[in-house]
């Protein structure tokens, strides 16, 4: 027996002295079932059996200010304390609580517990990566091989394309293509048509999308208010805005010549281009890609859908031209041989996909059961405070037991258990649609979240600790000083819009506005900015130049400058917590008193894991009168 547990026992009372204290067997009950009765009843045995302020005190715990109440009154306000409140119960605790917040390494030298939470993330951190980096390259030959075709498909179907047009650039070095003459719409379907017609003269190995390859009837759609003609001499005209759809199955030859007006003038269909407000062609073509076979890897095969869009929703004379092509991935049914004989591939992806979902499922339940158990914890630590020192846990200490990298964790396992789900679908070929776009998406920030996880563990180190300290302690101010200055960059793009989007390219919606205020926030393409804008009202030239002027000098001189501020003031007080310590949450206070290292050998006791639950149900079968008074004071004064 120790010798707290010695001094405690010594001062705890006998049977008979509690007997003789009481009257009757009736006033012992009423002492019992009435907790004021027995904190009246303690005050008046304080002079016999001491207070807890006397030299009985809690050995190694009256410097932090748990276990003893000095200067503290019989009369206190406090509740008290309806078990027996000893030092091997808060000892427990403290040592519970300091288990509990003990790094992995730490852990693993208290009570040899193997980091398998640990060991789970660095798994899963290789094999999500793995299949990151092979998605990525094969999605990045999927969307460049749909994107060639689509170039191709334009030379072969779309009149007037060239080849300026095949590269993004910005600006635009050539006109939007479209449309201005009535014949121009009836030649640009005759062009697609003959296009199509002679599809096995093109390069590519394209057939059409039928079982015995015999050229089908593209799909002609015709968009037209019901009713619109215009009276221009006189200003009138006669309106229906309700839309039409007209379809017509163009049946060509692969021989005869074909024209799309004398097809249409056949079925009786006359084009009224005042009402016509967008047309559309569609057909399909297949094809087989080799560059993706080899060894391992078969061939790819698949269905383009070709649409070419002719749009006069804006009435103003221009019908703007495109041409789009969306890929589909299909079954291939050509050579079985070489396709059984090469799913090595498919087979060792199959495996990497249920290996990634099996280990994140795994790193879900771990982290989820881990959130849970602190949750317990922390219910558990509100009820000891409560009744061993009548106070109420603060705000900062409840949410130490909420782990938010936990969390964190748990959201990039779902993001990638879909996504892996998608992408085996992909790789078998069973989805209706084109999934990569949301494969990827999936895969991409799940991975992305994986990576911000790893900061958790070098967190652990006092070197790379200071920017995630930086950055939690700089966080409530950025987020207030980021609406503020939120308002009134939305106040300068909502003008810009209005004030120079039909005469400034940049600012045509309020998308593009607001992107080219950010871009130079950051310093860029200033003078592009200030030059695209015409004269042809010198008025909003210099109402540009004052705004643009404006907005770069707030943003950057002073915006910018308080920002960083914010940041290098928060890193200046992290490095003053380093020198002078950090200040501590009531739990952090509670624990500091526990200076036993992990290496000690007392957590793997059996008086700190099993005993615990079984002392403590003891203690409240059969103890029921207190013998300590809980300290006075609010918590932020025994705590912080």
């Amino acid at each position: 027996m120790s010798t707290s547990e010695e001094v405690l026992v010594n001062t705890l009372p006998s049977r008979d002295t509690w007997s003789g204290a009481l009257d009757n067997e009736e006033e012992m009950e009423a002492l019992v079932m009435n907790p004021e009765a027995q904190g009246a009843k303690a005050s008046e045995m304080t002079p016999r059996y001491g207070t807890a302020n006397s030299e009985v005190s809690d050995p190694g715990y009256g410097d932090a200010g748990y276990g003893t109440n000095q200067g503290a009154s019989p009369s206190s306000s406090n509740p008290p304390c309806p078990e027996i409140c000893t030092d091997q119960e808060v000892e427990r605790m403290q040592r519970r609580l300091r288990f509990f917040f003990m790094n992995p390494i730490e852990k693993w030298h208290a009570k040899q517990r193997f980091p398998y939470k640990f060991l789970i993330q660095v798994i899963k951190i290789v094999l999500v990566t793995t299949q990151l980096c092979i998605f990525a390259h094969s999605r990045y030959k999927h969307v460049n091989y749909a994107w060639d075709n689509r170039v191709t498909f334009s030379h072969l179907f779309l009149r007037g394309w060239d080849t300026t047009r095949e590269v993004n650039s910005y600006p635009p070095a050539v006109g939007p293509l479209a449309l201005y003459v009535k014949e121009d719409f009836y030649h640009t379907l005759d062009y697609a048509v003959a296009g199509y017609r002679k599809l096995s003269d093109a390069i590519g190995p394209y057939s059409y999308d039928t079982d015995d390859n015999h050229i089908g009837s593209p799909l002609l759609s015709l968009y037209e208010y019901k009713e619109g003609v215009i009276y221009g001499f006189n200003e009138s005209y006669q309106f229906n805005s309700e839309i039409d759809r007209h379809v017509i199955n163009l049946t060509i030859s692969s021989n005869a010549s074909f024209s799309s007006k004398e097809y249409l003038i056949s079925k009786n269909m006359v084009v009224n281009f005042s009402a016509l407000v967008r047309a559309s062609l569609e057909f399909s073509v297949k094809t087989v890609n080799f560059k993706a076979a080899g060894a391992i890897t078969p061939p790819d095969c698949y269905r383009f859908d070709v649409k070419i869009d002719m749009d006069n929703g804006d009435q103003d004379g221009q019908m703007l031209l495109s041409l789009e092509a969306e890929p589909m991935r299909l079954v291939c049914q050509g050579d079985v041989e070489y396709i059984t004989d090469n799913r090595l591939d498919y087979i060792l992806g199959s495996i990497l996909n249920c290996c990634v979902i099996i280990v994140c499922l795994l790193s879900l339940i771990l982290c989820g059961r881990a959130i849970y158990r602190a949750q317990q914890l922390k219910n558990e630590t509100i009820r000891f405070f409560k009744n061993v020192y009548g106070t109420v846990l603060s705000r900062e200490g409840r949410l130490e037991f909420l782990n938010l990298w936990y969390l964190m964790i748990i959201a990039n396992d779902i993001l990638i258990i879909f996504g892996s789900a998608i992408k085996e679908q992909i790789d078998r070929k069973q989805l209706a649609g084109d999934q990569w776009n949301i494969c990827s998406v999936f895969l991409g920030t799940g991975n992305l979240l994986v990576w911000f996880g790893v900061l958790r563990y070098l967190g652990f180190f006092k070197t790379y600790n200071v920017v995630i300290l930086t950055l939690r302690n700089a966080a409530p101010k950025v987020a207030r000083f980021s609406l503020c200055a939120l308002l009134i960059y939305a106040g300068f793009t909502f003008c810009g819009w209005l004030v120079l989007g039909p005469y400034h390219i940049k600012f045509r919606s309020l998308a593009s506005t607001s992107e080219c205020l950010f871009a130079l926030i950051n310093g860029d393409d200033m003078f592009a900015t200030f030059s695209i804008m015409p004269l042809k009202s010198p008025m909003l030239w210099w109402y540009c130049r004052f705004y643009l002027y404006s907005f770069i000098s707030l943003y950057i001189y002073v915006v910018l400058s308080l920002f960083i501020s914010i940041i290098m003031d928060a890193y200046e007080t992290i490095k003053l917590y380093y020198k002078e310590g950090f200040p501590k949450s009531d739990v952090q206070a509670f624990m500091a008193s526990c200076t036993d290292e992990a290496s000690s050998g007392v957590f793997r006791s059996g008086s700190f894991s099993t005993s615990e639950s079984v002392r403590s149900w003891f203690d409240k079968l059969f103890c029921r009168i207190p013998l300590r008074k809980p300290f006075s004071g609010t918590t932020g004064s025994r705590f912080m």
